[in-house]
């Protein structure tokens, strides 16, 4: 077992060079709308940092990625010394602020300003948002892609999982839920 997981931790950190090897993917500087009604653009989103993480989040509606933003919203400090971030969901700006303040999240969230943003990123199946990450670098005033991918239950960026993982008899069919304190359907990813 140990073997194994010396193994995976190897692979992974073999994926993350594969990854910065990719070619960097110029981007549009699509517009968003924020949650006071104004409008800002992507290239905006980074403030003073060149580089940029973005969220794809399927809003309100869906638990599991109300599980990835309550996470990821703990380690919100860590982020931003390194990076910009952000998150986008489909939810209306007010539905968004609402939402952010129940749960007590602290960083941004940007709703589409143009709906083709996601399908152009590689977020959308069927006309519905998908949930993952996509990494921008500022190159001057050109926005570059650097890498993405999906997120799904198991991934590497919700520790629920792997800590479930560790039980006798795993996730056992536990499904996130947006209260806490009962399990709900699930909306994506089971």
């Amino acid at each position: 077992m140990r073997q194994a997981e010396h193994d995976i931790l190897q692979a992974k950190q073999r994926l993350a060079e594969l990854r910065r090897k990719l070619p960097p993917q110029p981007f549009p500087d699509y517009a968003f709308r924020t949650w006071d009604g104004s409008t800002v653009h992507l290239s905006d989103l980074f403030g003073d940092k060149k580089d940029l993480i973005l969220v794809h989040n399927m809003g309100k509606a869906c638990n599991y990625c109300t599980m990835w933003a309550d996470g990821l919203n703990g380690v919100l400090d860590r982020l931003e010394s390194r990076a910009a971030f952000v998150v986008f969901s489909p939810d209306e700006p007010e539905v968004q602020q609402r939402f952010a303040q129940e749960r007590g999240w602290d960083f941004r969230m940007v709703s589409p300003g143009d709906p083709s943003f996601n399908r152009e990123a590689g977020f959308e199946q069927d006309g519905e948002p998908m949930p993952g990450v996509s990494v921008f670098y500022r190159e001057g005033d050109q926005v570059l892609r650097v890498s993405e991918t999906e997120f799904g239950p198991g991934d590497d960026f919700c520790a629920v999982w792997h800590l479930f993982d560790l039980l006798r008899d795993g996730p056992d069919g536990w499904e996130p839920s947006n209260d806490t304190r009962q399990a709900s359907p699930a909306c994506c990813g089971s």
